[in-house]
């Protein structure tokens, strides 16, 4: 099955982690030119690639000539400043050695979270591929600061997944994919070669083997998986440093662990509202409301809503929670809090006369809601 996918992928996202990139004395160049020279061959072959890399800071600990990462944030910033210079300058030499041209973009959040500029990024990122030009993603780790973090490049590399439409996603780790146990460790850990569905003993697994240097372990790529494959879209995380191991896998030779999409593919706008949104509060349904929204499609009407958490305006994402606060799905508001709490459990013909006016029946449209739980019951 992974090798029928990525047969007929037309697009993909490839993310390799800092691990990989990392030599002793800062980045490896060995590894960057390997990479460049398989992703620029999948081009040759007609393939749209998208890559994630880590490895700025290790650039940055190499040119500056320092023993290891700071624990200041400033100095990791500033660190990551000059390594993002050297990274660039590395796979602009190893992709011009095949007459690719590549471009340096960097994220956080608030490009994503803004649906203005969610789509500027698209639009940038489809118009370089149309080009030719290889896209070179990275968290913009220099001014990044917790409200604005995107949380790790496994998470961002999801996000360009479904932001972008793409067919698949690789993620290139320090290990040959999911174990049972951390194998650097542990003799006796067994290669999971293909993951179904993500229920919590995959997260047990993952929970137990940590990364070396990035911000993401094995969780974090987890999550990116979860993320993914909820929207329609496969994964696989495989050995980076294995030789030529894009371009094994693209031959159909099993390698890491594939991560099986859940269903088809989600459209883009709600791709966006599920997986990328960072909500603003939460909106605790009752039981028949939960029930009519999980099975049913419906909107979200005010007599379902029994408890308003947060401040927010309209237009905001909010979470969508059961009774006992357990997340069911994501949506973007028609009232702020402020009015949800005055309409609450009201029917929709006593909205008007509450708040003076009634510009919307629901609080939260069924176009604009995604269920994110996996539906019971």
């Amino acid at each position: 099955m992974p090798a029928n996918r990525l047969k007929s992928a037309k697009r993909i996202v490839v993310k390799v982690g800092s691990n990989v990139l990392t030599a002793q004395n800062g980045l490896n160049i060995e590894v960057v030119g390997a990479l460049s020279t398989q992703i620029s061959l999948l081009i040759d072959r007609g393939l749209e690639v998208l890559f994630v890399s880590s490895g700025a800071m290790a650039s940055g600990l190499r040119k500056l000539g320092l023993p290891r990462r700071p624990e200041e944030i400033p100095k990791r910033q500033a660190i990551a400043a000059v390594g993002q210079s050297g990274l660039m300058n590395a796979y602009e030499a190893a992709f011009g050695r095949h007459d690719k041209r590549v471009a340096q973009i960097l994220l956080t959040s608030e490009d994503l979270n803004n649906r203005k500029r969610y789509l500027n990024a698209r639009n940038t990122l489809n118009t370089l591929l149309d080009w030719k030009v290889v896209p070179i993603i990275n968290e913009n780790d220099t001014v990044m600061v917790e409200e604005i973090k995107l949380g790790d490049n496994d998470n961002l590399a999801a996000m360009i997944t479904l932001l972008m439409d793409a067919d698949f996603l690789i993620n290139l780790t320090d290990i040959d994919g999911l174990y049972t146990k951390d194998p650097r460790t542990q003799p006796d850990a067994e290669l999971i070669p293909c993951v179904s569905g993500i229920k919590k003993e995959i997260e047990h697994f993952a929970s137990h083997i940590p990364g070396a240097l990035g911000r993401g372990g094995m969780l974090s790529k987890i999550k990116a998986a979860k993320k993914v494959t909820a929207a329609g879209v496969p994964m696989i995380i495989a050995k980076g440093s294995k030789p030529d191991v894009l371009l094994r896998l693209f031959s159909g030779e099993p390698h890491g662990t594939y991560f099986a999409p859940q269903g088809k593919k989600m459209n883009r706008r709600k791709c966006w509202i599920a997986y990328t949104l960072t909500p603003k509060g939460s909106l605790i349904l009752d039981a028949g409301a939960e029930q009519a929204l999980l099975h049913r499609g419906k909107s979200l009407l005010p007599s379902g809503i029994v408890e308003v958490e947060g401040e927010f305006g309209e237009g905001a994402p909010a979470a969508l929670k059961n009774k006992d606060r357990i997340e069911i799905g994501i949506g973007l508001v028609n009232y702020s809090a402020a009015d949800i709490r005055i309409i609450k459990g009201l029917k929709t013909n006593q909205i008007k006369e509450r708040l003076g006016d009634k510009p919307y029946d629901e609080v939260i449209h069924r176009d604009n809601l995604v269920i994110t739980t996996q539906k019971t019951g």
